[in-house]
Order: structure tokens, then C-alpha cells, then sequence
């Protein structure tokens, strides 16, 4: 299970990304954090960038709302999502799973 806790309209967790993936997509839990692929490297921000994305997308938020809040220069990162759920952040990472709706 995703470790995360709610706070103020928003979801706070914890993601271990993994960078030149052949595809992006979020692959399921792995030590209570949300495992995401990313096609880009971690130079210059661009995996991060990807990663806010990415995750914008799927749990139906703009990507302002996505914030890296520690974890820059990691693979390992705490990310907090403004306008997102606990309940819809499960349901992401659930096998096949997406957020949607």
C-alpha cells in the first residue's frame, strides 16, 4: 500500500522513480512508495519534469498542482498533489490500475 497522508485538499507520498524507462507509466508500489517509469534521464530537470506530467495526468490534476517537495536530485522523492485523493492515488497504483475518475 501507498504510504501518503491528506492534508488541505492535498495528497502527500512518496515516489521512487526509475529514469530511461522504455515507456512512462506508473508501474504499482514498491516499499510503500508509488513506482513510476520515466523515458527521460536525470539531467537537467528532465525527469522530474516528466514526472510531474505524468503524474498530473493520471491522478487529473494541471501540472501546477504537482509539486516535488523533497527528492530533486534522487530517484526517491515526496510529491504532493494538490486537488488529489487518497482514495484515487490507491487506485493508481493498483495493478492496470488508473485513477480516472
Amino acid at each position: 500500500m501507498i504510504e501518503h497522508t491528506e492534508s488541505g485538499g492535498a495528497v502527500t507520498f512518496r515516489v521512487k522513480v526509475v529514469p530511461r524507462s522504455s515507456r512512462a507509466s506508473v508501474a504499482g508500489e514498491h516499499g510503500g512508495a508509488l513506482r513510476v517509469r520515466v523515458t527521460s534521464p536525470p539531467v537537467e530537470g528532465a525527469a522530474n519534469d516528466e514526472l510531474v506530467r505524468l503524474l498530473a495526468r493520471e491522478l487529473g490534476v494541471p501540472a501546477r498542482s504537482v509539486e516535488i517537495v523533497a527528492g530533486h536530485s534522487t530517484k526517491n522523492k515526496t510529491v504532493r498533489v494538490e486537488g488529489a485523493s487518497g482514495e484515487r492515488l490507491l487506485r493508481l497504483a493498483l495493478p492496470g490500475g488508473s485513477a480516472g475518475g
